[in-house]
């Protein structure tokens, strides 16, 4: 169980401290134009010929470690500025080469959800942005502090500048607004001009991108702008700037909660991103274990609280809750299908509780109190512990202890079922998820993108410790190859999986994802259920339709994924080590060692054969 004292510091604080060592390095006073009078301590000063290297100079004092990049003509700019800024000894983001735009986002994504700090994407002119595609959904979702970049077509006329229009695609690639295209999904975007100061730019972008609630930002960066001559530049970074830090709650709003909470006889909480915040996770464990507040998780997006804890999945349904306490929960239940009863209280705390960024929210609240979640739960935790009384402290006891059961009956239950699968053929995939738990303990690093068999996944990895266990917080499938690589490359000394549907596996370029990771020694597993079709256009398709012609003929063209790709020599033709398993027995042996060549530095892929979904012999365990 977590204590306080394992809490880390607020993201926020670890990522400025970052920033202003790295200002404090960056500064060479005279090597550029003077800063004006009182401006000598508080603005960065760098040595740069081109705006370019001004740009790069800037992500990496501002704590900027990768650079996600796909090639193109008008952004061969990012490559020199960092062979050049290295050479010299100057600050530049190590440039990751990916192979495709989704994986390269993707990635970026999965690097920040880990190390809780920005990271930077290039690509293509408005082609290679389109190309993020649904990744862009997710990083807006995922609420992931990533600043896309991409090329734009010159301004400057043919002949009268460096990085003119000199290709015939500059006019087929000519846009009035490239920020038009992902606008929606941005907290900022910008398009680079000759007369912005750069590396100020660079820092508001990034400003904005880590103020809470976290998101993507972009800029689009004409050829010709970034490759304008400069004689050094100064700026403000990050830190300098500064990020607020947000509320911390109403007190009178906080006493209120506090109160109901101890008066409540069946209360149930519901997490959803609360564990983005390592240090609210801990806060979390404390409060739940002085009021035996059951923890429940309909969608887990991160570990919120430990899976193995008493506390955890034994409480009331829904339903049946006197007080329902909502945490960072976008999508707490399915109104006018599954909704707490009318006399229930609610409670929401988040940073945003009223979803400002969905044009419908129709969930119900009587308490909404926005501010950092830890904080304000640490402020709960004082309350509470002030208004219980003697009688209600017994009463408490007596509830962890009803708890307590329920939840060890069905952490057993599973287990025990799981465990009776093991000689089933085809193989079922609770079993593959029991034996994957086993293999991984309790020190690994899971995504999961596993889609129907995600309650599988989840009911069977111990996720125990803050940042052990991710998805994506989108819904854009895909979203896993690329963001286990950038997760690895953020966390290279912990063991990381991904657990994907063989159809979001195919979605998201997985030979763009397992190539980098060779290239850049950044190993991680990815074990797929291949159940060899979608089920949104298998079971939910008989759902919709029980009597109709797709289930009374068992055809279900347009959702079988048929004939079967061979995922194994699709991550051997990569250099990746792949294995298919089609016989129970194999899983456990597989797993072991896909495990083992990760940990000697080469990714891997284990490829389940499932029962086909969408057929008379579906199997549902």
């Amino acid at each position: 169980m977590l204590t306080e004292r394992e809490a880390k510091p607020s993201a926020t604080s670890a990522y400025l401290q970052t920033v202003a060592q790295r200002g404090a390095t960056a500064h060479t006073p005279g090597a550029a134009a003077r800063p004006a009078r009182g401006q000598e301590t508080r603005w960065v000063e760098v040595v740069a010929d081109e705006v370019g290297e001004v740009l790069m100079q800037a992500w990496a004092i501002n704590g900027v470690e990768h650079l996600f990049f796909c090639g193109g003509s008008d952004i061969m700019w990012y490559q020199e500025s960092a062979v050049k800024l290295r050479s010299l000894g100057r600050p530049t983001p190590r440039i990751v080469l990916l192979l495709h735009e989704y994986v390269n986002l993707s990635a970026a994504c999965g690097y920040s959800m880990v190390a809780r700090r920005p990271t930077l994407t290039a690509a293509h002119v408005e082609l290679g942005m389109m190309n993020y595609g649904g990744a862009i959904h997710n990083a807006y979702r995922g609420g992931y502090p990533v600043m896309l970049t991409s090329g734009k077509t010159p301004n400057s006329y043919g002949g009268t500048a460096k990085g003119d229009r000199d290709q015939w695609v500059m006019w087929v690639q000519d846009l009035a607004d490239y920020g038009a295209i992902i606008r929606q999904y941005m907290k900022w975007d910008h398009d680079l001009r000759a007369t912005d100061n750069p590396g100020l730019i660079v820092s508001r972008a990034l400003q904005l991108a880590m103020t809470e609630p976290w998101g993507p930002v972009y800029m689009s960066i004409p050829r010709d702008v970034a490759m304008m001559p400069v004689q050094g530049a100064r700026f403000p970074s990050v830190a300098q700037l500064g990020i607020p830090e947000p509320p911390v709650g109403d007190p009178d709003a906080i006493r209120q909660a506090a109160r109901l909470l101890v008066e409540a006889e069946q209360p149930l909480a519901i997490a959803g991103q609360l564990g983005r915040d390592p240090e609210a996770v801990g806060k979390l464990v404390a409060l739940a274990e002085l009021l035996a507040l059951p923890i429940s998780e309909p969608r887990r997006e991160r570990m919120n609280f430990p899976t193995n804890h008493p506390l955890y999945e034994g409480g009331p349904k829904l339903e049946d809750a006197d007080l329902v306490l909502l945490l960072e929960a976008l999508v707490p239940w399915l109104p006018g299908y599954l909704e707490p009863s009318p006399g229930a209280k609610v409670i929401s705390i988040a940073v945003d509780p009223a979803a400002s960024r969905n044009l419908h929210y129709e969930f119900s609240a009587d308490l909404r109190i926005a501010g950092d979640p830890g904080k304000v739960l640490g402020q709960l935790l004082a309350e509470v512990d002030r208004l219980l009384t003697a009688s209600r402290r017994q009463a408490i006891a007596e509830r962890r202890d009803r708890i307590a059961a329920t939840s060890r009956a069905r952490r057993e239950n599973l287990d025990r079922r799981a465990q009776g699968l093991a000689g089933r053929n085809p193989i079922a995939p609770a079993y593959v998820s029991y034996e994957l738990g086993q293999v991984l303990g309790d020190e690994a690093i899971l995504l999961d993108e596993a889609v129907g068999n995600s309650p599988n996944v989840q009911a069977h990895y111990q996720a125990t410790r803050p940042g052990s266990f991710f998805r994506s917080g989108g819904t854009s499938g895909g979203w896993g190859t690329g963001a286990a690589f950038g997760a690895k490359l953020a966390a290279p000394d912990k063991l990381v999986a991904l657990t994907s549907g063989d159809g979001f596996f195919l979605y998201g370029v997985p030979y763009g994802a397992l190539w980098s990771a060779v290239k850049y020694h950044a190993p991680f597993l990815s074990v797929v259920y291949q159940n060899l079709a979608y089920s949104t256009g298998t079971v939910a398709l008989a759902r919709f339709y029980p009597e109709g012609f797709s289930v009374k003929q068992n055809d279900y063209e347009g959702g079988l994924i048929e004939p079967a790709p061979d995922l194994a020599k699709l991550a051997e033709s990569m250099g990746a080590y792949g294995e298919n398993v089609a016989e129970a027995g194999q899983v456990r042996p597989a797993l072991e060692r896909a495990v083992r060549m990760v940990q000697q530095g080469v990714p891997a892929v284990v490829s389940v054969r499932l029962p086909q979904l969408g057929t008379q012999t579906m199997e549902r365990g």
